[in-house]
Parts: C-alpha cells; structure tokens; sequence
C-alpha cells in the first residue's frame, strides 16, 4: 500500500474550477479518488482566513474529511490588491514531509509549483501526481509531475 502525502492549495483549485465550471471542487469526491487503497500519511489545505461563518464551516468540513487546516489571515492591501499566498508553507511542508510518503499530491495549477515537483522526483525520489483545472495549470507542473490529472466533472459539486 502506497504512503500518500495530500498537499491542497484551497484558493488555486476554489478560483480555478469556479472560473472554469462555475462549480466548487467536490474534497469528499476527491478524497475518495486519491485515498483509494493508499494510506494519508498527511494531508493538509491551505487557505486563506477572512473569518467569515461560511469559510468556517467550509475549513470545518475539510477537517471532518481528514485535512489539517492551515490558515493565514487575508491581507487587503491599500491598493485593493489582497494577499494570501500560501506557496511558500506548501513547498516547506511538502520537504517536511515527504520522508514518510511514496507519492505526494499536489492540487494546484500553480506553476510555481514545477521547481518543487522536480525536486521531490529527482532529488527525494518520490511519485509527484498533480491535480488542477486542465487549461488553468502550468504546462510546467504538468510535465514536471508523473502523473498529472486534470479536475473535470467527477470532481466537483453538482
């Protein structure tokens, strides 16, 4: 049985399957999928905390399905722009880690993330496998994994 590590960027996959299927990601569906005859050694969802009741009972849910929550707090700049990237905790954990797991999986379209997945592939010989919206993901990632696999409709939300 293959040792999972489960890395979610909530903002990347919220943003992306909204725009593209004007749906939200399904993390029942999806764990399902991923867990399947695999043992979670750690799974975590990053998220951004504007502490609206809404969002807390969103972060709620993905605890009662097996994610530990983290959380940074939503900067709203004075230029309007907002702040709440979590790129930098994910690549620290991703390396924290790894040691315990055969495969990392990584949701996110963020192409950022392609430096990370070479790293854990040829440099910590881990299975890197990629979920992400498939015309909203970096080529990068994509090649960068072994196995990329593009969220459609199985995985959302009806």
């Amino acid at each position: 049985m293959q040792n999972i590590l489960i890395l979610v960027d909530v903002q990347n996959v919220y943003y992306t399957t909204r725009q593209t299927f004007a749906k939200n990601f399904n993390y029942n569906k999806f764990w399902a999928q991923v867990t399947h005859e695999r043992h979670v050694v750690k799974a975590i969802a990053y998220a951004v905390d504007r502490g609206d009741k809404k969002q807390q009972e969103f972060q709620n849910i993905l605890r009662a399905i097996g994610f530990d929550v983290k959380l940074k707090p939503f900067i709203q700049r004075s230029d309007g722009s907002a702040k709440g990237d979590w790129d930098v905790g994910i690549t620290i954990d991703a390396l924290e880690y790894c040691a315990q797991a055969d495969v990392v999986v990584l949701v996110s379209g963020d192409g950022d993330f392609a430096i990370l997945a070479e790293h854990l592939r040829h440099k910590r010989n881990k299975q890197v496998e990629v979920y992400g919206v498939a015309h909203l993901t970096a080529a990068a990632l994509c090649h960068a994994a072994d196995r990329y696999i593009p969220i459609d409709k199985e995985l959302l939300l009806n």
